[in-house]
């Protein structure tokens, strides 16, 4: 039995994929050892700058065992939808063997403005249909202060259903300890604590950027995330 995306058209509306519940609960267990080989919160597919069709992707995670996992093109669903059909498609073929397969959430990374940085968020779980979310899934950044502010992005996909995660936060101009507050100030739900800043191969993350981050996480109440932010051909490293 094969899902087709034309004859389904609630087939990318998998309620599983937006599932805060279960997320948050995956989110409190994130730690140093958890990505790339547990989870993978941030891959990017053709869809936006990456290099990996969607099936590939989950291929990979399939074979490498990951149990959770979200693909993040920026400002783009797309290669969630073609991925989750292949994995529904995967899921009815070996039904009758042991292997389940991991689980993904709706994802996509994109652009705002925070303390005249531009920084990147992440929204998860959230249903990409909903009309405060069109603006920022249209393959391109937004234009205008209220839209392109990060209060806005955050707010938007809260009302979506989804989390908002501010992605690597040691990368931009302004410093994490300024940033972390600012978003926090504007509900934000979690930062990427576990990131490879210098991409090494094989991935690990960046022990000074984690700890300053991590204490951050903690002292506003945050969830932290972690993944490779995965560019190239391979999930396990970023480019």
């Amino acid at each position: 039995m094969t899902i087709d995306l034309a004859s389904s058209p609630d087939s990318s509306l998998k309620p599983e994929a937006q599932n805060v519940s279960a997320l948050k609960q995956v989110f409190q267990t994130i730690d140093a050892d958890s990505c790339p080989a547990s989870y993978n919160f941030h891959m990017h597919t053709v869809y936006s700058d990456g290099r990996s069709q969607p099936e590939e992707l989950i291929k990979q995670a399939i074979a490498i065992g990951l149990k959770g996992l979200a693909i993040t093109d920026h400002h783009s669903t797309k290669g969630y939808d073609r991925a989750q059909i292949w994995l529904d498609n995967w899921k009815l073929n070996h039904s009758d063997n042991n292997i389940l397969g991991p689980r993904i959430w709706t994802g996509a990374e994109i652009n705002a403005e925070l303390l005249n940085n531009e920084v990147h968020i992440l929204g998860y779980s959230f249903d990409p249909q909903h009309l405060s979310l069109k603006p920022y899934l249209r393959g391109k950044s937004t234009e205008g202060t209220y839209s392109y502010s990060a209060a806005r992005v955050i707010e938007a996909i809260h009302e979506a259903g989804g989390l908002a995660v501010l992605a690597h936060p040691s990368r931009y101009r302004s410093t994490a300890d300024k940033l972390i507050p600012e978003a926090a100030r504007f509900d934000i739900d979690g930062v990427e604590t576990y990131y490879a800043y210098g991409n090494p191969n094989p991935w690990k993350p960046s022990p000074k950027q984690t700890a300053l981050v991590k204490e951050l996480a903690e002292t506003y109440g945050l969830f932290g995330t972690c993944g490779t932010d995965s560019h190239g051909l391979s999930i396990l490293v970023r480019i």
